[in-house]
């Protein structure tokens, strides 16, 4: 029998690339959307409370284990930021390309490019579950100077990879998947559902 799970997401994108990590556990992913599940308030100061905040937000409306993940891009001449507020780090309503070009605007004039992705995995078998499994993941890179790349979303077309020469939106999917810092958070999520199942 297979497993359902609602993803605390209405990013599509998302949605595609964790139905693709969780396939060969035989869950079946659910979006949100088609529970008519609205986004849930993401205020906290740390990803691992806002992943846990929306996974425990879905689960209470649809009834189903819930999986949510809590991404950001951290960057080092930013003292970390955007981090959490990623999503929205050029204000409301969201938008890659305002985020991008706020970044971009931001590290004019600055040597240091490193940054990293970091992405904290939550997984609630029920609203109340006392024991979420948290799994998280790290990607290091470096910021570009201009967006290059078609493929991925957010941030992806100026995190560049100096060990490719590519960005992380000139990869294909499934190599971004086994780079990517959601792809080891939820690598880690795997191995320990394979011991703690839904």
């Amino acid at each position: 029998m297979t497993a359902r799970l609602v993803l605390a997401s209405n990013n599509a994108k998302k949605a595609v690339e964790m139905t693709t990590l969780l396939a060969p556990l035989g869950i079946e992913v659910l979006p949100q959307s088609a529970f008519d599940i609205p986004e849930a308030d993401e205020p906290h100061p740390t990803f691992v409370e806002n992943a846990l905040a929306k996974a425990r937000h879905a689960a209470a409306l649809s009834g189903l284990p819930a999986v949510a993940d809590d991404s950001g891009l951290c960057v080092a001449a930013l003292g970390g930021a955007p981090g959490v507020q990623s999503a929205r780090f050029a204000g409301e309503p969201k938008s890659d390309a305002r985020n991008n070009a706020l970044l971009v605007e931001r590290l004019a004039g600055s040597a240091d490019r490193r940054a990293f992705f970091y992405s904290v995995v939550a997984l609630v078998r029920h609203a109340d579950d006392p024991r979420p499994l948290i799994a998280d993941g790290e990607w290091h890179g470096t910021i570009l100077y201009a967006p290059r790349g078609a493929n991925g979303f957010g941030y992806d077309p100026l995190f560049f990879l100096p060990e490719l020469g590519q960005t992380a939106a000139e990869l294909d999917a499934q190599l971004k998947n086994t780079l990517s810092h959601r792809g080891a958070a939820m690598r880690h999520l795997l191995a320990r559902l394979s011991t703690a199942p839904l």
